[in-house]
């Protein structure tokens, strides 16, 4: 493994979701991963079958419910930089692996915990899933018009989630290259998502949003950003939001701009999206995409997952790639010197598994 984040040491105590995900994001970055496991692996995938979220780590096994195990994860946690625990909050102080517990054995450790609602507040001990935690942040309710859109988990467990876990990890590292001191870093998907959604507040506060779903420039609202059905039942999304862009599409759609209503009034958005939508319904997906290749008109066909992977630019830039034997995501962002690269993995009855002094050995 090489990338800029060659030689850090990261601890990951097993999880789902946005932890081993952010450990992933570092691995892939060049750290040296090690995940504690329960003995036999957290299993999320048949026997046999490789869980790629958990790429590029060696398994330590630990039962954290013994003596043995606690004793395990604290010998580790004195030569890491880095601990990573998604544990509901007081589980790991009852299991004697806290923040108090590692940082006393060692003052530098970056303690990173993911939660969904935070380490306090009165939701904190509540079970959740992205769903509940965009839910309360306003997001899911400002999403499409009519009812919820229940959109995949990438908002709360991974854009709330994991990246701010990741830029919690980052940051305490740069700050410690100053103090010499570690802390802990409470990072949880409310406390992400509202800060995702920050450019929306920030319309809100000037008067350019309303909190009805479906009737503004970006939820869907606006006919120059919005998804068309095609000839053939799939679906061209459109973004031509400048004026230089919309031009591009009324001449790519062969429209007349004279005849059509006023872009600039949403009162005649209606009439405008009945337009648009008897003209995209005349061709196919992949003819439009032929008539709008090459100009500005923002207008892309909504691919599949197959498709993405063989999609000119994603495959240019490796974005989506064939690694390990299977198509999975590249790594991201890109470094000049220091590239990333995905690491491997395997099923969960094949693990890396390693011992604790191997790990030892090698931090040490």
């Amino acid at each position: 493994m090489s990338g800029p984040l060659d030689g850090l040491r990261v601890l990951e105590l097993a999880g789902i979701g946005p932890g081993p995900h952010a450990a992933m994001m570092l691995a892939d970055l060049g750290a040296d991963v090690v995940r504690v496991d329960r003995p036999g692996g957290l299993r999320l995938t048949p026997p046999g079958v490789n869980d790629h979220l958990l790429r590029g780590r060696q398994y330590v096994d630990a039962d954290l419910k013994s003596a043995d195990g606690v004793a395990l994860v604290l010998s580790l946690a004195e030569s890491a930089d880095v601990l990573i625990e998604g544990y509901r909050p007081g589980v790991a102080e009852r299991l004697g692996v806290g923040p108090r517990d590692c940082l006393e054995r060692n003052p530098a450790l970056v303690y990173a915990r993911m939660t969904g609602w935070g380490q306090d507040g009165p939701w904190a001990q509540r079970a959740g899933h992205d769903l509940n935690y965009i839910s309360v942040t306003g997001v899911l309710g400002a999403i499409g018009g009519g009812a919820p859109v229940v959109p995949l988990n990438l908002i709360g467990d991974f854009g709330g989630g994991s990246m701010f876990l990741v830029v919690g990890i980052l940051a305490a590292l740069v700050e410690r290259s100053r103090s010499g001191q570690g802390q802990v870093i409470d990072a949880a998907m409310v406390d992400g998502v509202a800060v995702l959604s920050q450019f929306v507040w920030a319309l809100r506060a000037a008067g350019q949003w309303s909190d009805a779903p479906g009737t503004n420039l970006l939820d869907g609202g606006s006919p120059f950003y919005d998804c068309y059905r095609c000839a053939d039942g799939r679906y061209v999304a459109v973004g031509a939001l400048e004026p230089a862009f919309y031009a591009a599409l009324i001449s790519g759609l062969g429209l007349d701009p004279a005849t059509l209503p006023d872009r600039e009034d949403p009162s005649q958005w209606p009439a405008l999206r009945a337009v648009f939508t008897a003209t995209f319904a005349g061709r196919t997906a992949r003819e439009w995409a032929a008539v709008f290749e090459g100009t500005d008109a923002c207008v892309t066909p909504v691919l599949t997952l197959d498709e993405a992977a063989e999609h000119p630019q994603v495959a240019a830039r490796g974005s989506v790639l064939s690694w390990d034997g299977v198509v999975q995501a590249g790594t991201a962002p890109r470094f000049s010197r220091t590239p990333g690269t995905p690491g491997v993995c395997g099923p969960a009855d094949t693990r890396p598994v390693v011992s604790a002094e191997q790990v030892l050995r090698r931090w040490r």
